[in-house]
């Protein structure tokens, strides 16, 4: 309540307070009809009125509960009690010095047009939670006004202590709505607007950023409070599920407050409070989850998705105005970070109220406000190996080089070239390593996302793929929503027994088993970031599958030279090594992934035998790699040193 306003409603509430005192004074014979004191009471009351630029809000409050004369004075008579110090001694003696407070009865007796309906448990008083009746027959029990109805009455607006362990302010960002989420707002605002006759339908908005619809939600509400609580913090019990029901609706009816409640979390038995309450309350409620909320009687679902990728660089512009006038390279990298990552309005809005990123920085925001949320179905590897770690041959180098210069110059292709124009299908970039395991597939993925500064996460394959039906979907599908959002580097390692060969369908487990295929397909084509599939059976894999691939590098077995190149690295400089060979190590004919677990564990022989690294420590080793192998030592690999 503004300033001027508030003050003419409390002048009113005063005059109001004063003439229900001389009125009761009437009533116990204190004062007569032709009292000067009660006709200039009266006289107050209604200049005060007049001067009201609105209704008062008592007069706001009976209007919202469709309060009685009668119900309506009630509750003035209870504010009286708690603000004029002389009700007490009047109601005293209006009681007969049964009482000193106000009592039903008493309001039968001195109220205009009474009716006794005001009292029952399910009028808009008690139902309402507008005035407490104590303990007591129901005549002579004391009337209170409750302590939030009063507050509002003097223009106070102050949450409901018994609600604020469970709602949280929605506050919306100052940076401005970008087009795609003012028009969801539009949405919920013409629900809300539709003529009814029955009660508000709750509205169900669905969305992959919780923040986004929170802003959503406020910006319906045109400037009036906004409150979240999550589903599985609702009331569980019937009781006080009620009362939160009740409590709330007063809120909503008082300040116009509008619920959002957060369902991401919760099974049946959240589902079912939710139920419950929505069912219980008539006045806007909203419900927002990732996946749309089925809910009888509830409109229709509105979804709300990230801001597209041009309004998400409108947004970062306009936050970094200054800055791209002084440096207008920022701009590009505007445009590189979007491409690459797909944030939220409320996480662009978070860095408008901070300190303006620089190009490095703005690149490390993004990364972790899109950070991926996998769970339990992926593995996230920090990259930290580099360029010199590979020993490839030339053709397999390149082709990885090839694919860190697709992802980094995405921006530039899809976005200022125009190809994301003609489709959104294929903007992602996807590639198989195909070769005998411990030839430096995985190393590849984790070099390449240290390239281009990405988080890699490694697909755990046992817990995506499931032997029931649609589950494998399900499961993929959480990994491309979660990852898509930062552009990620999926590695599918070890990916033949998800992406083989589509079979001829037999029975139902073939043509699920296609469908699953067809699946990762379809998403694979649409994904944003860089899938990484590995395979050792190249063969294995479907050639429908494969034409869908940009590229396909295969890991060769290392030859000598390689494998020389590798022992000369796989040792830390901090090793102390002595007599080590690498032309006569690399005799032995093993993977890069194999000679890596030998070099480890001769460290930890050396060590534990405080010496340097040997030949014979190596060799000790290699024999245990080998035995893991189910290989023997030949005398060729370990000739001359052995």
């Amino acid at each position: 309540m503004t300033g001027d306003r508030a003050q003419a409603n409390h002048r009113w509430l005063a005059a109001a307070v004063t003439e229900m005192e001389t009125r009761l004074r009437r009533y116990a014979g204190l004062a007569g009809d032709d009292d000067p004191e009660s006709a200039a009471a009266r006289q107050a009351c209604d200049e005060a009125a007049a001067a009201l630029p609105g209704r008062s809000a008592l007069d706001a409050l009976a209007w919202a509960y469709r309060l009685t004369a009668f119900e309506r004075n009630i509750v003035l008579l209870t504010a009286a009690d708690e603000l004029h110090p002389g009700i007490r001694a009047v109601c005293s003696m209006a009681n007969g010095g049964a009482h000193d407070h106000p009592t039903f009865g008493l309001a039968l007796a001195a109220l205009d047009e009474p009716h006794w309906s005001a009292i029952t448990p399910d009028g808009p008083l008690r139902s309402g939670r507008l005035v407490d009746v104590g303990e007591g027959r129901l005549v002579d029990a004391p009337l209170q006004i409750d302590e939030r109805v009063l507050h509002s009455l003097l223009g106070v607006s102050r949450l409901d202590r018994r609600l604020q362990p469970y709602v949280v302010p929605v506050r919306r960002p100052a940076l401005p709505l970008p087009a795609s989420l003012v028009a969801a707002a539009d949405q919920v605002r013409a629900v809300w607007a539709e003529p009814r006759t029955g009660p508000v339908p709750a509205v169900v908005l669905h969305g992959p950023e919780p923040r986004d619809l929170g802003a959503v939600v406020a910006e319906a509400a045109d400037g009036l409070p906004v409150y979240t609580v999550s589903a599985a913090e609702l009331p569980p019990g019937a009781v006080e599920r009620e009362t939160f029901a009740r409590l709330w609706e007063r809120e909503a009816l008082l300040d116009g407050a509008v619920l959002m409640i957060d369902c991401s979390d919760g099974g049946p038995l959240e589902r079912q409070a939710v139920a419950a309450l929505t069912d219980r309350v008539d006045v806007p409620v909203v419900l927002a989850a990732p996946d749309p909320v089925a809910l009888p009687g509830a409109a229709a679902p509105i979804a709300v998705g990230r801001p597209p990728r041009a309004e998400q660089r409108q947004l970062w512009r306009a936050v970094l105005d200054d800055e791209i006038r002084s440096d207008d390279r920022l701009a590009r990298h505007v445009d590189e970070a979007t491409t690459q990552f797909d944030v939220g309005y409320a996480d662009i809005a978070d860095a408008a109220a901070g300190t303006a990123p620089s190009a490095a920085s703005l690149w490390r925001l993004c990364q972790a406000r899109s950070r991926s949320r996998l769970g339990d179905l992926a593995q996230r590897i920090e990259p930290r190996a580099r360029w010199s770690e590979l020993r490839l041959p030339e053709d397999q180098f390149a082709a990885l080089r090839d694919i860190a210069a697709q992802v980094r110059g995405r921006a530039k292709v899809h976005h200022e070239w125009g190809f994301e124009r003609l489709s959104q299908r294929g903007l992602g970039v996807s590639a198989m390593f195909s070769g005998p395991s411990g030839t430096g597939k995985t190393l590849a993925a984790e070099v390449i996302a240290g390239e281009l500064g990405l988080d890699l996460y490694r697909i755990d394959l046992s817990a995506v793929v499931s032997k029931y039906i649609g589950e494998t979907e399900k499961n993929l599908r959480a990994v491309f929503d979660a990852a898509d959002k930062g552009g990620a580097v999926l590695l599918f390692d070890e990916a033949d027994a998800l992406f083989g060969k589509r079979t001829e369908v037999r029975d139902s487990h073939d043509r699920y088993a296609n469908i699953e295929v067809s699946y990762l397909l379809q998403r694979m084509e649409c994904y944003r970031g860089l899938a990484v599939l590995t395979t050792n059976t190249r063969s294995a894999l479907d050639h429908a599958f494969l034409r869908r691939l940009r590229f396909v590098v295969h890991f060769p077995f290392p030859d000598p030279a390689q494998r020389a190149d590798i022992w000369r690295v796989v040792f830390p400089p901090e090793v102390p090594t002595s007599g080590l060979d690498p032309e006569r190590l690399a005799q032995l004919n093993v993977t890069g992934g194999s000679i890596r677990n030998i070099a480890l564990q001769a460290a930890f022989l050396a060590a534990d035998a405080d010496e340097p690294v040997t030949m014979g420590h190596v060799l000790r080793a290699a024999r245990s790699e080998y035995a893991k192998l189910d290989r023997p030592i030949t005398a060729v690999e370990a000739g001359g040193w052995a």
